[in-house]
């Protein structure tokens, strides 16, 4: 059996708990403990003590329980049974988590269920060495980062998905426009869920909700862009937007048709008649206004009003009305208005 008089750990900063591989110590054996460390003493399958940055001699002045565990021999080199746990209480603010699988929400604005995805990172801080190791590290050789996240994926990823939920719902917020809140909900979640890892001695410093967005591939995702972009065709064109729209599927029917298309042929020609009922009704106004021009004639030399075409009267003040008149274009004789022949030469007009 080796003996260990010297107890020091210099390892990577992602890992929180480290237990020596020895267990073979001596009374005067040294524990060198680094800045940002602390060291639990096991015996017996019992934390004795927490050392913090030094150097420590292990003797029963430093460790006054152990003196009762262990048969002090009279060299004071017979070595003995003990473990000791490195723990890393510096700040870790690189914990990344996401959301494994999109979360299903009700678009309220659109009513619409639409799959979610969060990311974000948080910090950590091992505030109780000793709590740390006994209720999380157990008898495991060494304890890191991704052992955190793993252990707590499923409290973060449901307090996490169920706080969006209700914020979106209750607060009727877009999922399009929740971006703007991200910060108002990092400080909520890091609040709800600090007091599950306080129970095992761990800090949360900082909690970031840095990213919700959506899936681009899902169908739900591509039809809302569609009907947003249809809106927003819509706000622009305004009142114009079927005539509008119906030229665009013109337009699109006229390319079918001209690559030989029957139905696309149908489609332009039924599209046509429907943009022609809605030129006739835009232009309406302006034909009767036309055809009423037509119809009412000239007006009376004496009084000005409008009279009848064809009238020998003016159905206002009685006066005659000058007709037209009408010569033969062969002998110039002047003939009646509906005459079918020349009285002067027989001429057929």
């Amino acid at each position: 059996m080796n003996i260990i008089d010297r107890v020091k750990y210099d390892g990577p900063g992602d890992v929180f708990a480290w237990r020596w591989p020895h267990d073979s110590l001596v009374w005067g054996t040294q524990v060198i403990v680094n800045q940002a460390q602390e060291v639990v003493f096991y015996k017996d399958g019992k934390a004795l003590d927490v050392l913090g940055p030094g150097r420590h001699t292990l003797k029963s002045a430093n460790i006054p329980l152990l003196e009762h565990l262990v048969n002090i021999p009279f060299d004071n080199l017979s070595p003995f049974a003990a473990e000791v746990y490195y723990v890393n209480k510096a700040v870790n603010l690189d914990m990344k988590w996401g959301t494994q699988e999109p979360i299903p929400i009700l678009e309220p604005l659109y009513n619409v269920y639409i799959p979610l995805r969060a990311f974000g990172q948080f910090g950590i801080k091992i505030t109780d060495a000793k709590k740390f190791v006994t209720t999380l590290v157990g008898t495991l050789d060494e304890f890191d980062a991704e052992q955190i996240i793993n252990y707590f994926r499923g409290h973060l990823m449901s307090r996490i998905k169920d706080f969006i939920s209700e914020k979106v719902i209750n607060d009727k917020i877009s999922v399009l426009n929740i971006s703007a809140h991200l910060n108002e909900m990092s400080a909520t979640l890091q609040h709800d869920i600090s007091a599950e890892f306080n129970r095992f001695g761990i800090e949360i410093v900082n909690f970031y909700l840095n990213s919700i967005n959506v899936p681009q591939d899902d169908d739900s995702v591509k039809r809302l862009k569609e009907i947003l972009a249809k809106k927003a065709e819509f706000d622009i064109y305004g009142e114009t937007y079927n005539t509008v729209k119906m030229f665009d599927v013109a337009e699109k029917a006229a390319a079918n048709e001209g690559a030989g298309g029957v139905a696309g042929a149908g489609v332009g020609m039924g599209v046509g008649f429907g943009i022609g009922n809605q030129m006739m009704n835009m232009n309406s106004a302006l034909t009767a206004g036309e055809q009423s021009t037509i119809k009412t004639g000239a007006s009376c030399p004496s009084c000005q009003q409008t009279v009848p075409q064809g009238a020998k009267f003016c159905p206002n003040c009685g006066g005659e009305q000058a007709q037209a008149k009408q010569f033969c274009t062969d002998c110039g004789t002047e003939k009646p208005l509906n005459a079918k022949f020349c009285p002067g030469c027989g001429k057929k007009q």
